[in-house]
């Protein structure tokens, strides 16, 4: 029971602030676009704070390894709090402008990216710990930010409507302030590795320089077929992600004559619905043939949720599409996650982590704008159409790049391949 604490203590603080993330990514769209119109305008917003979320989400690595990933995720979180607050600040006095509100976004942005990336960085750590396969523990996290997706979606529609998208993130504030917490009395400090050089095969070396360390988790990642490949597809996919989320889906919904609260029931569905899938891979995760179960689960998650949006299919229809692919997607992060953190050596994973990250989010900032600029220009419908056959297209590439192949050899511990001259 000690050795789950500091996992126990993990999940509810990603609980915490992803269910508060979740809430700031209806809540903000839909108060720019309500207040203006605009689906440029709305895409612009977006792009203001994941922009800075995934630069910062990149430098922030080799902070993370050399001052500790729960110190970095306390502080950020904290900050979070005050940065947040202004939102329902500037609404209650009336301020709350698009030009007021893109640098608080921009702000939140540039805390969340290393935040986001330290918790994601002591997994391995708490894993053993447990002593329980890297699998199961994704898994379980995995199907624990589904939760937090889940009750925040649901959560943020009715609250919205109830008291307005500004004061709606007084919330969001507040799970920031208990994710805080709960890591700076849940975890312990975690001891780091020894320093290395030119992993694998590198030798204990004295500490380099803060852009060495970028240097040398760019030149690890840069040289992993397996990661550079899957930066590449889940880039594009997280690009196309994010156009429906940020854009497609909110002006669907409002031009169908709807309100936040069928845009945030919608988001809970397949969040919801990912949960059972995530479980699936945290209870048997080690024994899925990874490949496999990877393509198929993409496949069901991308291009059906376009699709039926664009045909404005009935919303019992919609609603059934979206639990399938949230279902399907469930299966996605836990083997992502396991694949990607076998294959760095523990010195290395706060930079090579969070660069990996970086890179998979390298394009959604832009994906509001591609989807704000594609109605704007083709419509509505042919845009839902033409990033949905994007998707599809994606999709597919594990079938095509050999290097994908590689998701099925386990590696047992990277580090443990890393020579100590």
């Amino acid at each position: 029971m000690r050795r789950g604490r500091p996992f126990l203590a993990l999940a509810a603080a990603e609980t915490c602030s992803l269910s508060g993330t979740r809430l700031s990514t209806i809540a903000i769209p839909w108060l720019v676009l309500s207040t203006t119109g605009s689906p440029v305008l709305t895409g612009l917003t977006a792009m203001m704070e994941m922009l800075p979320y995934v630069v910062a989400k990149a430098l922030g690595g080799p902070l993370i390894d050399r001052v500790g990933a729960r110190r970095i995720a306390i502080v950020c979180d904290s900050a979070s709090v005050a940065v947040v607050g202004l939102v329902p600040l500037f609404d209650l006095f009336g301020m709350l402008t698009v030009p007021m509100l893109l640098p608080v976004v921009f702000a939140m942005g540039v805390l969340r990216g290393p935040s986001d990336a330290a918790k994601q960085a002591m997994v391995p750590d708490i894993a053993r710990l447990a002593k329980v396969p890297l699998e199961r523990v994704t898994g379980v996290a995995s199907a624990i930010e589904r939760l937090a997706s889940t009750a925040g979606a649901a959560g943020a529609g009715a609250l919205i409507g109830l008291i307005g998208p500004g004061q709606a993130l007084l919330v969001n504030a507040a799970t920031f302030a208990a994710a805080a917490l709960i890591v700076a009395v849940g975890i312990p400090g975690i001891r780091g590795a020894p320093e290395l050089s030119g992993a694998p095969g590198a030798r204990l070396v004295e500490r380099a320089s803060y852009l060495d360390d970028l240097r040398e988790g760019w030149r690890f990642l840069r040289g992993d077929a397996v990661l550079v490949s899957i930066v590449a597809m889940v880039a594009i996919t997280n690009l196309l992600d994010q156009a429906y989320h940020a854009v497609l889906l909110p002006v669907w919904t409002r031009d169908s004559g709807h309100g936040p609260e069928l845009l945030g029931a919608m988001f809970a569905a397949f969040a919801g619905a990912s949960i059972a899938g995530a479980a699936i891979a945290a209870a048997i995760g080690e024994r899925m043939p990874r490949l496999m179960v990877y393509t198929v689960a993409f496949l069901l998650t991308g291009f059906p949720r376009f699709l039926v949006v664009a045909l404005d299919a009935p919303l019992g229809l919609v609603f059934t599409t979206l639990a399938i692919a949230g279902f399907a997607s469930g299966f996605l992060n836990p083997i992502l996650s396991a694949v990607i953190f076998e294959r760095i050596p523990k010195p290395l994973t706060g930079r090579v982590t969070s660069m990996n990250a970086a890179l998979c989010f390298a394009l959604i900032p832009f994906g509001g704008l591609v989807g704000g600029a594609l109605i704007s220009t083709i419509g509505l419908a042919a845009a839902l159409l033409l990033t949905g056959f994007a998707y599809l297209a994606a999709s597919l590439l594990p079938l095509g790049l050999k290097s994908f192949r590689g998701f099925d050899r386990s590696v047992a511990d990277a580090g443990a391949s890393v020579s100590r001259r």
